[in-house]
């Protein structure tokens, strides 16, 4: 068992491979009541097409395959869903799936091994069938249709199709109507076979656990013994330019809802970078900004705006959303600030007082076993430890900060999605 210590927190990782191949994380929490564990694979939306070892012909999936299983997969073969189990023990279950992996979670106070064993059951038994293929299908199909309805997400989507032009990820997580009615229960079974192997997925255990013993308690719940090779993933390729530089529809809503984009590169130390993305933004655009107070008095800005960078090994973007009566004028002064940003710096004082911001608002999501594990593996399948983001804080300084700027919240790689009411 390999062990990782983090001195500026005071936290330990204990992490072991298994004879299977499956990852292992346990950070253990002395005299906390709450359990929580996460499992996935690394198979998102975007693994849509790739070559089965053993086979020379790509299988190129239908839209939304990896959403689809992950949804059946707590329907068993007795006819009980292990959802509804799990609930009837008191514990709180859930599963979603992302552009890059897939995940299985539940947290607990009590009977948190009688959930284990239901909950490592139907991670490895999957039960399709024709017909519960087919009776799913309504069910997503309700739910595709639920979210063209959202203007949150259409701004959204919208704006990663403005700057991505082949690679999956401009496509709804879920799918289409058209795209879900093409999946067969052998499509999932060929998915689950190959990417569900435990070498490809990672389980994270937070709470008041022995790291040794629980990691025998997941071993006796094993029944997925073969360590398989994996897929060879294919991926279009993409340009480094944007799609299209904006993207307007209308829909009913009261007031226009926006969205810029950067297009950014996946190189380097994504983590040191990641680190100064989410200072800059929250220097030039967070609730203690003179950009954030001007248009907030102007009431050109309905809220906060919603600062986020998200990568993975494949993508990586900035994006900031907000809601505006008039969205244009919003959008010039963003712009205005990011310009004025790159010509003349941006403030000391400001800087300093976000990175300690940030810093401590990374550490208290370490108080919570939930955002913990889900932290882990989420930058798992990065190829990230993340306590890498402790370590790297101290590296960030202001002169790399604004070289981060200059080479990412360009002209170039900007993009603009709005959402304007059917009256505008």
């Amino acid at each position: 068992m390999k062990i990782i210590e983090n001195d500026k927190i005071h936290e330990k990782l204990y992490i072991e491979k298994l004879e299977n191949g499956l990852t292992v994380m346990v950070i253990p929490r002395k005299n906390v009541r709450k359990k929580y564990i996460i499992c996935g694979p690394n198979f998102g939306s975007i693994d849509n097409k790739f070559i089965i070892p053993g086979k020379e012909q790509a299988t190129e999936l239908p839209d939304g395959v990896a959403h689809f299983l992950e949804h059946k997969m707590f329907e068993q073969k007795s006819g009980v869903n292990s959802l509804d189990t799990l609930t009837a023990l008191g514990v709180n279950a859930n599963a979603y799936t992302t552009n890059d992996h897939t995940a299985y979670l539940y947290e607990a106070t009590d009977n948190f091994y009688d959930a284990l064993d239901e909950y490592m059951d139907y991670i490895q038994n999957p039960y399709y069938t024709d017909e519960n293929v087919e009776k799913e299908k309504g069910i997503i199909g309700q739910e595709i249709n639920m979210y063209q309805d959202y203007p949150e997400w259409q701004v959204y989507l919208n704006a990663i199709k403005c700057m991505y032009k082949n690679l999956p990820i401009r496509v709804d997580i879920a799918g289409s109507i058209d795209s879900i009615s093409k999946i067969t229960k052998e499509m999932l079974y060929d998915c689950y076979n190959n990417f569900y192997t435990p070498s490809n997925m990672v389980m994270v255990i937070c709470g008041d656990f022995e790291p040794e013993k629980i990691i025998e308690e997941i071993r006796k719940r094993i029944t997925i013994k073969e360590n398989k090779e994996l897929p060879k993933r294919i991926y279009p390729e993409e340009p480094e330019e944007i799609n299209q530089k904006e993207m307007v529809v209308k829909m009913q809503l009261s007031n226009p809802l926006f969205a810029i984009g950067f297009k950014d590169k996946v190189e380097g130390n994504m983590v040191k970078k990641h680190i100064a993305i989410d200072i800059l933004l929250n220097t030039l655009f967070g609730e203690s900004s003179k950009l954030y107070r001007e248009l907030s008095e102007k009431n050109l800005l309905l809220g906060t705006l919603d600062l986020e960078y998200d990568y993975s090994k494949e993508y990586a973007y900035v994006l900031i959303t907000g809601q505006s009566r008039e969205p244009e004028k919003v959008i010039k002064r963003i712009n205005q600030e990011i310009e004025n940003a790159i010509k003349n710096g941006i403030n000391q004082e400001d800087f300093s007082r976000n990175k300690k911001k940030i810093y401590g608002n990374h550490i208290l999501e370490y108080n919570s076993v939930e955002e913990t594990s889900r932290m882990f593996l989420v930058d798992y399948f990065k190829g990230v430890n993340s306590f890498d983001y402790l370590e790297e804080f101290d590296q960030v300084t202001q002169e790399y900060a604004e070289k981060v700027l200059k080479e990412v919240l360009t002209s170039e790689k900007e993009v603009t999605s709005v959402v304007l009411g059917d009256e505008q």
